[in-house]
């Protein structure tokens, strides 16, 4: 009887749950990130292989594709405007939104404040389809169908989203310290840099994230203002080089390389600012 005993308590507690989820993850994990493996070991074959076998690894890393792809869809020159776009863009809804967002959060208890408030969340669910004809035709009768339109429409397209992630963290920064700052002889503007927007690093973190994936990979509307002139964005230099180079079928040996070459710049921004979108996100649930 103490042998059974004795042999019970050393038997190992082994639990299903902790595992199970470690088996979960592990699937999740490979089921997201199998598409970028297939993109990456493509980037280096021929059509016929990727035809063939488009799961294996390269026999050999044949970087010609990836010069190829360099020179088709005039990258530097795509990756400089599509930079420039994105870049002056998320400024824009950056500062505008964040601004925005702290007046209507310190002015909540006012009536045009709320109202304003449900206007940006209203326009959230407005699909820019519904939008998009009357906007281009606006923007075309105005002179603005260029990049300098392109990067306001990127930015009013923007506010909307921004604002919200904004006004649910502010809600929690302290009213002390903007008061103080105010007893000090700040004015408003100082106490909004100087004061406030220090404390929304991890909620501008995720603005910039989100908009830089939506503006990044966007091809749309750059194709609705921009189209097919001389100064495109990576998305429209893919579509149109692929158009040309696909003459007689899909160059497929083109297609991989060019879409790597694409997302090699948005997936360094996001590892750069990984902390801070994950503390963004978490601190916008909780106290938003």
């Amino acid at each position: 009887m103490e042998n059974g005993q004795l042999l019970k308590r050393n038997k190992p507690n082994i639990k299903v749950g902790p595992i199970l989820r470690v088996v979960i993850l592990v699937l999740f994990a490979i089921y997201t990130i199998s598409p970028l493996y297939i993109l990456v070991i493509n980037s280096f074959k021929s059509s016929n292989d990727i035809v063939t076998n488009p799961l294996s690894w390269p026999k050999h890393m044949d970087f010609q594709y990836i010069f190829s792809a360099v020179e088709k869809m005039n990258y530097f020159r795509a990756i400089g405007i599509t930079l420039l776009i994105t870049v002056l863009s998320i400024s824009f809804i950056v500062l505008l939104s964040s601004f925005a967002a702290w007046m209507l959060v310190r002015n909540s208890k006012r009536k045009a404040s709320k109202i304003i408030y449900m206007v940006f969340i209203a326009a959230m669910l407005i699909p820019f389809q519904s939008v998009m004809y009357p906007l281009i035709s606006l923007f075309d009768n105005l002179g603005l169908k260029n990049i300098g339109g392109l990067i306001i429409m990127y930015g009013g397209f923007g506010l909307s989203l921004s604002v919200f992630l904004y006004f649910g963290f502010i809600q929690s920064v302290p009213r002390e310290i903007e008061e103080a700052a105010l007893i000090d002889g700040a004015n408003v503007f100082q106490i909004f840099r100087h004061v406030t927007f220090p404390q929304l690093k991890g909620t501008t973190a995720t603005v910039i994230i989100l908009n830089l994936m939506w503006i990044w990979n966007d091809y749309l509307l750059p194709f609705l203002v921009i189209g097919n002139g001389k100064l495109k964005t990576l998305t429209l230099e893919v579509y149109f080089a692929k158009i040309t180079a696909g003459q007689y079928g899909t160059p497929w040996s083109f297609v991989f390389p060019s879409v790597l070459l694409s997302i090699i710049p948005i997936v360094i921004v996001f590892f750069a600012l990984q902390k801070e979108f994950v503390a963004g996100v978490s601190a916008g649930a909780v106290k938003g």
